[in-house]
């Protein structure tokens, strides 16, 4: 039998901070695999803003909340240890959702299960470059926002392992990026390291007046914040503009439904679309975004910076990285 540690969910938190009070790390013997399932020694776990809804009790978000007392659930690459799954052989790099654990346990068809290229020199990509963030940054500023050549993206909380992915996908689409993110560090690493033509630093500068210098008006826009920052970028939108909607962390430290925004009217002004999506609706569509991305990874056109955390005793620390907003680039924790 193998031992197991893993990070129970003990209480639903408050705010973004201070998490010890309502997660506990524990440890138990595995149970014998059930037929089918699939045993992971993780080497590296992902540390993802969307999971914070799952803590949540709210029942009307895009994934139903975790039951206390589980084990809490996030994005793991590690090898497989153990299989009831002829698929999924024993020694396969695997990635998929798990638990936050030294040892996960899947049923793959219900974790997106999937074994990845060993050929990437660093395996991290597989949660960057090559990984959900950027199977969500494709979708998003290529099929929802519809990104053209020559037009103006904006993209909030840019400098994040999503943000970031999506300024350079609409760079190497021939659009023209405005990168919104909080500090000077990361408005240098916008437009010094990844090619971003406008950096917006929304602690000091005032969103709505810079992006209103925009001559025609923003075309796209990949939204993962909400909130503000959201009605600074709606009365900014060009005519017939499209508006992306990945994530709202603004929102994602209250149980309350997040307010409106306040500017909703230009919606109907300027003629323009607003879309969610989710990108575990396009897990399927994998196989079909990595051709591209990873021929960008090679020719360096798309790159991540890595936030990373050794052990599993320090999840709670990278993650509170991670939601507040410390971080550049993507956040991942090394066991």
């Amino acid at each position: 039998m193998t031992r197991c540690r893993f990070w129970r969910l003990d209480r639903h938190p408050e705010g973004n901070t201070d998490f010890a009070r309502f997660l506990s790390l524990q440890e138990e013997e595995c149970a014998p695999l059930a037929a089918g399932e699939v045993r992971i020694a993780v080497e590296w776990l992902s540390m993802d803003a969307g999971t914070r809804m799952w803590m949540s009790p709210r029942t009307d978000s895009y994934q139903p909340p975790l039951p206390l007392g589980s084990r809490m659930v996030g994005l793991v690459l590690g090898r497989v240890i153990e299989s009831a799954d002829a698929a999924y052989p024993v020694g396969a790099l695997v990635r998929g959702f798990g638990q936050w654990a030294d040892v996960a346990t899947v049923v793959p068809a219900l974790s997106g299960l999937e074994i990845v290229d060993e050929t990437v020199g660093d395996p991290r990509q597989h949660f960057g470059a090559l990984g959900m963030n950027a199977w969500t940054a494709w979708v998003g500023v290529s099929e929802v926002a519809a990104v053209r050549a020559g037009e103006w993206l904006v993209v909030s909380a840019a400098a994040g392992a999503t943000g970031s992915l999506a300024c350079q996908v609409g760079r190497n689409l021939g659009a023209r990026v405005v990168g919104i993110a909080g500090g000077v560090e990361k408005c240098r690493y916008l437009t010094d390291e990844l090619g971003v033509d406008i950096a917006i630093d929304y602690r000091s500068e005032d969103v709505s007046a810079r992006l209103a210098a925009i001559p025609g008006g923003v075309n796209a826009f990949f939204d993962n914040v909400g909130g503000p920052i959201l009605d600074a970028v709606l009365g900014n939108m060009a005519h017939y503009g499209r508006v992306a909607i990945c994530g709202m962390v603004a929102g994602y430290d209250t149980d309350a439904p997040m307010p409106g925004p306040t500017r909703f009217d230009q919606v109907l002004m300027r003629r323009l679309r607003i879309e969610g999506f989710f990108i575990p609706d396009f897990l399927e569509r994998g196989a079909e975004f990595m051709p591209r991305l990873r021929e960008w990874l090679d020719a360096g056109k798309l790159a991540m910076r890595f936030d990373e955390t050794p052990g599993l005793d320090n999840v709670l620390t990278a993650y509170e990285r991670m939601l507040t907003g410390r971080n550049i680039g993507k956040v991942v924790v090394r066991l």
